[in-house]
């Protein structure tokens, strides 16, 4: 006899991974319950993190350009202070304008039913949520991450905020101090300076962003100094203290030398965990680690009926790859088919000014697994459109491995989390590099760089001396018309 379950598929979560596994199996068919803790859908992206810091970046960038017109062959302008509470105020209006599309009505019209509380695990197949029990035969854990408090001395005593509480600030602070030099800091350092706040940036590692290449970290460092971000790195956070009107951090370095920073504002941004409290995963046996929610290249758990998709599951911490890993989930657990996970070409991007984006493996990484490559550079100074614009900071790297395959493209420059688009199609479609490089680009624009790294690695083939004789060979070919002085000495 079959067990009697309420719903095909039961989903706890309602960010990314959740919103894209309720969305397919839905519309595939399946009885769909989505369960989430929040008051509104959309997840911690919509409300707290890619959509309200995209905007403020845009805010800031505006704001920046601006201040900015000599450099453009316009006149200088004074331009007022800003007004942080109309900047909340269009943070507010972008979010509330996406979430008509992640709202229960819209779910409900493709056939998921949405439900709002806390739910936990009383069995494999049951949760409790509002003191009913719900029952599916297929359940899916996305319940995101929240960013980590570590437990520094003094910080639990000391006011601070994070990524939940800097979008909704009602004034623009005078200072701030970042605590972390990841992807969140220093974007975020870079717009509130652009604002008119003093920014200092502290972090243990020696560079910002450290899964990034020494290299492109160096000059993003350089560029965000110039514009007036101080970095303290290679630092250990020693204490923290409120001091009233301000918040006071001690720092030393590797030699031991201890220092202290003020600032009116103190932002926590050193990473993230996973959201696993209160699921009761304890009680059923899900296993986990501080990470997350373990789970195979299928995304299950050991429980085989369960998945683990997004953030909660300790892989890479991006919206896109929450919205890929609820399309692997749907494929295996509303089609039956095997679908596997595969990260190999997963494209990412800081949103800094110059944009950092990446796809496959950098320096760094090839490094790390002992790879041997070869390192294809293109400038984005000898970009005609670059130079039209004024941004010519950066340049394009592509690894090529011992078979001279790529292996990874990095981007540092204007709009690189639009370039790396190509890219990605590129080396997800196996696309030869020949074809990128025959490929017509419109002139003048930013994606030529890409075409034109291609072609840097064609051309000492295409034109070698070998080639240069056969033509001549073959086809009596009379050699060069011209020759420079050096050429002739």
């Amino acid at each position: 006899m079959a067990v009697p379950y309420d719903y095909d598929i039961g989903i706890i979560g309602g960010g990314a991974a959740g919103l894209t596994v309720a969305s397919g199996s839905a519309q595939l068919g399946a009885k769909t319950l989505l369960i989430e803790n929040e008051e509104k859908l959309g997840g911690d992206c919509l409300h707290y993190g890619c959509v309200p810091s995209k905007t403020l970046i845009h805010s800031a960038r505006v704001y920046h350009l601006m201040k900015s017109g000599p450099r453009f062959g316009l006149p200088r302008v004074e331009v007022p202070p800003v007004v942080f509470g109309d900047i909340s105020r269009r943070i507010r209006s972008v979010i509330d304008t996406i979430q008509q599309h992640d709202s229960e009505e819209r779910f409900c019209s493709l056939g998921a039913q949405v439900e709002f509380g806390q739910a936990r695990f009383v069995d494999e197949h049951t949760v409790v949520l509002n003191g009913r029990k719900r029952r599916a035969k297929t359940w899916v854990i996305a319940t995101g991450s929240s960013p980590i408090v570590p437990p520094i001395p003094g910080l639990d005593e000391t006011p601070h905020i994070t990524n939940r509480e800097i979008f909704s600030l009602d004034q623009l602070p005078e200072s701030m101090i970042f605590l972390g030099a990841g992807p969140i800091g220093v974007e975020m350092a870079q717009a509130f300076n652009r604002l008119g706040s003093r920014v200092t940036v502290v972090d243990r590692a020696e560079q910002i962003l450290p899964r990034e290449d020494p290299d492109f970290a160096a000059v993003l460092s350089d560029v965000l100094e110039a514009e007036g971000v101080r970095f303290v790195l290679g630092s250990a956070i020693e204490t923290v203290r409120d001091r009233g009107g301000f918040r006071e951090v001690t720092v030393s370095d590797a030699r031991g030398k201890q220092r202290t920073l003020q600032a009116q504002t103190l932002v926590v941004a050193l990473g993230r965990r996973a959201n696993v409290d209160g699921l009761g995963l304890e009680e059923i046996g899900v296993a986990y680690t501080p990470r997350g929610i373990s789970v195979d290249d299928r995304l299950r758990t050991n429980h085989k009926h369960i998945y683990a998709a997004g953030d909660v599951n300790g892989g890479f911490q991006f919206t896109h790859a929450a919205g890929y890993e609820g399309g692997i989930v749907v494929t295996n657990a509303v089609f039956r088919l095997p679908r596997k996970v595969d990260y190999t070409f997963l494209p990412w991007c800081t949103y800094t000014e110059p944009e950092l984006a990446s796809i496959g493996m950098n320096e760094t990484a090839a490094r790390e697994k002992g790879i041997a490559y070869t390192v294809i550079q293109e400038s984005f100074k000898d970009n005609d459109r670059s130079l039209a614009e004024a941004e010519t900071v950066g340049s394009v790297k592509m690894l090529l491995d011992g078979k001279e395959k790529p292996i990874g493209v990095q981007i540092l420059g204007p709009r690189a989390g639009d370039l790396v688009a190509e890219w990605a199609a590129v080396l997800n479609g196996k696309v030869k590099l020949s074809t990128l490089a025959a490929a017509v680009h419109p002139y003048p624009t930013l994606a030529e760089i890409n075409k034109k790294v291609a072609g840097s690695y064609l051309s000492p083939k295409i034109f070698s001396e070998t080639v240069q004789k056969g033509l001549k060979f073959f086809f009596q070919l009379k050699g060069r018309a011209c020759h420079t002085d050096a050429e002739s000495s």
